[in-house]
């Protein structure tokens, strides 16, 4: 990191079910608003914006902007499936880092259709291609199943057979999830589940993984505003939290060669992006307060555990058992609910991530708060494949 920045201002609307959200440029514009407020800065001392959704046209990000000012910045579209909200925020924090900006805005925003995930351009090559290939190899007997399903359902049946992890261990963890989201109001979710519930719920994947333990389709709008340490002097402003190390890190050869599903869903690039960071920031993780990280599935919040390094591989279920991941614990996992009940609008997601952690180190995140929260980590995963690692630190 070349110089010290900060986060000025955080944004995020409540998240929505498809078909109950306003339109994308509206929650874009309406995430933006929140974060200049909570700056205190006008959209004119922006000086250039990254605006991240999966399902849109190109210049989305121009029409949800244009709501809140057009002052002829740049504007930049991102698109890196999952972890697109994250890329928006790397992009803006490299733009400052620099030297190109002083203040520069991330926005992510999603008005998603009910249902799985599927492609789109069905016309031309996908890009999964290779992923669903190895899905045929190693799990033949998901070939039915909706491709997010198959990949993450198929990674955690290989941890349960390689380290003996219980079905149950995957509930708890969604359990988890829905009292942590019982007390955030922006979430979607906030009914609280039982670890009975999340296992009598319809099976997907019959021992593998049921219905509860993945995350609903949703919409909604995050944004932050970065500005560097002069900006802020300059501006009479007070950020009380930094970035502290970012790194986003894309698939290796081994992704495919090393015939693992755990590796098909991004555990390399979660392992390589989090090494970075703490190596950047000079934090190991055993000093995290609290983490948002991607659980798109129950069995991802697993494998992120150990590739986080919270614990040792083969040892995430005894960090489950321990409640290692939730209040009273060693690292305070996805307060807000996470992806499982927060809700997972593919645009927005890194960046209520950055809003839910910055309001943790300020020490306002109120009913959701982790007591003496200084470090935060977040981990934004997008397969395909783009992995972003992110700490923050308190001013």
């Amino acid at each position: 990191m070349t110089q010290q920045i900060m986060v000025a201002g955080v944004g995020m609307i409540p998240f929505s079910k498809p078909g109950a959200s306003a339109a994308y440029f509206e929650m874009g514009a309406q995430a933006v608003r929140l974060a200049l407020a909570d700056a205190g800065v006008d959209y004119q001392h922006v000086q250039q914006a990254y605006a991240g959704y999966v399902y849109g046209d190109s210049t989305c990000g121009q029409r949800a902007l244009y709501e809140v000012g057009m002052t002829g910045i740049p504007v930049f579209n991102v698109n890196n499936n999952c972890s697109t909200g994250s890329s928006a925020l790397f992009l803006a924090r490299q733009a400052i880092a620099s030297g190109m900006a002083d203040c520069v805005l991330a926005v992510g925003f999603e008005q998603m259709q009910p249902g799985a995930l599927g492609e789109v351009w069905t016309d031309r090559p996908g890009t999964f291609a290779k992923f669903d290939a190895m899905c045929d190899e190693l799990s033949p007997e998901s070939a039915s199943l909706p491709l997010a399903l198959r990949y993450f359902g198929g990674a955690g049946a290989e941890h349960m057979k390689k380290y003996g992890t219980k079905l149950e261990t995957f509930a708890k963890i969604r359990a988890k999830a829905s009292r942590h989201a019982a007390n955030n109001p922006l979430a979607l979710l906030r009914k609280v589940l039982s670890e009975d519930d999340v296992m009598q719920a319809p099976m997907l994947w019959p021992g593998v993984l049921t219905r509860l333990m993945a995350c609903p389709p949703t919409c909604g709008g995050a944004a932050a505003l970065l500005v560097s340490k002069s900006f802020a002097a300059k501006h009479g402003l007070s950020p009380k939290v930094q970035i502290l190390g970012q790194s986003m890190v894309t698939d290796f050869p081994s992704t495919f060669e090393s015939k693992s599903m755990i590796d098909v869903v991004g555990f390399q690039m979660t392992d390589a992006a989090a090494k970075s960071v703490y190596e950047q920031a000079g934090v190991g993780p055993d000093q995290v307060d609290v983490c948002e990280l991607h659980d798109c599935f129950a069995q991802n919040e697993l494998l992120t555990y150990e590739g986080l390094g919270f614990c040792p591989h083969g040892g995430a279920e005894q960090f489950v058992e321990a409640g290692d991941n939730t209040y009273g614990g060693k690292v305070v996992t996805n307060p807000s609910g996470g992806l499982l009940s927060k809700g997972h609008p593919l645009g927005a997601t890194g960046l209520a991530q950055c809003y839910e952690l910055t309001r943790q180190l300020r020490g306002t995140a109120e009913a959701t708060q982790v007591s003496g929260a200084r470090i935060g980590l977040q981990h934004n995963l997008g397969l395909g494949g783009a992995a972003v690692v992110t700490m923050y630190g308190q001013v």
